[in-house]
């Protein structure tokens, strides 16, 4: 059932609808190196072989995983002489090639610089991050999404009533909410999918009449458990912390958990997710709840006491905690601040009255005197100065207990003030 052309190609409308950048590339025949890079079963094989049909130019296939050095020449070499002799085209497509390792992806760049070669890579990884830059600015990408469920009923019912490729020369009736599951099950993948009908048709006996009849319970069995397309150190994985982290720092804990249950599901470490928790208690709470470290690191002991299943819950209860408690980053900006100045500016000198002593006698010797014990003073604060140059990092906030810190710090800068003008 594999597309033969881009009217029968599923998804992917955003680069292919009329009037899309790769489809009147495909149709003007001005096809230049291409990158596909989108989860499996999006399409991007059945993509390469629809251009080099479309582009009558000779299909050849590498894979990145069997493949080596020797036979990509020996693929080049053949495109050449196709070129010099006949004016033929030559579409190489290298599946998986973000396995090739630099030395590899580099002895592609003078033959797709010629045009000895058109290449069309497929990866599932972030080509910016695994493909090599010379190869990625000579080539234009072109990211693939996870079919919709719409698709992939439509894929369903195209391989049921087709006779030469599919089943339409069987007597089939299938259950809408069979399609469905089918479809949703699948996770956006049109292979995932296709073989799961094929699964539910050919195991099902036909009825005494000669129907296969598949029901949505039937459907539920050739599927089995969903799995979520997720890599442990790929573009998935850090897509999704990624979207956890952003989920609990915009406050909303519905999000957060669906992120969470997708990485709990997918088998991540539940380590990683913890040690993420603890950060964000500090990164993005802060002194807008105190309390909420506290509870993060609660949570990420727990985790390592009690292990999986039940460090789910702990995970769960600081996730929803830490999206709903007040937000504020103030101590995370005061301290970028300070080290900028730390690495950009003059080293301040620490203050003769602040500087450590030893002795009264060395005290008196080098002159370190003035310091002014802060709990002999009115609610243990003495005016005086700590940092020279009067300078200012942290400027709290006004969400949850950073107001009070607000507070309680004005009065104090107030005093200093106060003390530093009767000073002058």
């Amino acid at each position: 059932m594999r597309p033969a052309s881009l009217d029968e190609y599923a998804g992917q409308e955003h680069i292919l609808a009329p009037g899309k950048l790769l489809r009147r590339a495909i149709e003007a025949d001005r096809i230049s190196s291409i990158i596909l890079f989108g989860p499996p079963g999006t399409g991007k094989t059945t993509l390469a072989e629809i251009i080099a049909n479309a582009t009558q130019s000779r299909f050849e296939r590498l894979s990145g995983v069997e493949s080596n050095v020797a036979d990509l020449r020996r693929v080049i070499a053949s495109a050449g002489h196709r070129l010099a002799n006949t004016g033929g085209k030559t579409i190489l497509f290298i599946d998986e090639i973000h396995r090739w390792n630099k030395a590899q992806q580099d002895v592609l760049l003078p033959d797709v610089e010629r045009g000895t070669v058109r290449l069309i890579g497929a990866t599932t990884h972030n080509p910016y991050f695994y493909i090599n830059s010379p190869l990625v600015s000579r080539s234009q990408v072109f990211q693939l999404e996870p079919l919709t469920a719409a698709s992939l009923v439509a894929l369903q019912k195209r391989a049921l009533a087709d006779e030469a490729r599919g089943f339409g020369k069987m007597r089939i009736e299938i259950a809408d909410d069979a399609l469905a599951h089918l479809a949703t099950s699948a996770d956006g993948d049109a292979r995932k999918c296709l073989n799961a009908l094929e699964i539910a048709v050919v195991t099902t006996p036909p009825g005494a009449d000669g129907v296969i009849r598949i029901d949505r319970a039937t459907a539920e069995e050739s599927i089995q458990k969903k799995a979520v397309v997720y890599d442990a150190d790929g573009d998935q994985h850090y897509d999704t912390i990624s979207a956890f982290i952003k989920s609990v720092r915009g406050s909303d804990p519905d999000a957060a958990l669906y992120w969470l249950a997708k990485m709990l599901y997918a088998g991540e470490e539940v380590r990683f997710i913890a040690r993420r928790l603890v950060i964000l208690a500090s990164e993005d709470i802060g002194l807008a709840d105190p309390h909420a470290l506290v509870l993060a690191v609660a949570a990420q002991q727990a985790v390592e006491f009690i292990g999986l299943p039940e460090a789910q819950i702990p995970l769960a209860h600081c996730t929803v905690y830490l999206a709903t408690a007040p937000k504020s980053n103030r101590a995370y900006a005061a301290l970028h601040a300070a080290q900028a100045d730390v690495k950009g500016g003059a080293t301040l000198a620490v203050p003769r009255h602040l500087r450590s002593t030893g002795s009264s006698r060395a005290k008196k010797a080098l002159g370190h005197t003035g310091y002014q014990y802060s709990h002999d003073g009115e609610g243990a604060y003495v005016p005086q100065a700590y940092l020279p140059e009067g300078r200012r990092y942290y400027e709290p906030g006004e969400q949850g207990a950073e107001k009070r810190i607000k507070e309680r710090l004005d009065y104090w800068r107030a005093l200093f003030e106060q003390a530093q003008a009767q000073e002058g």
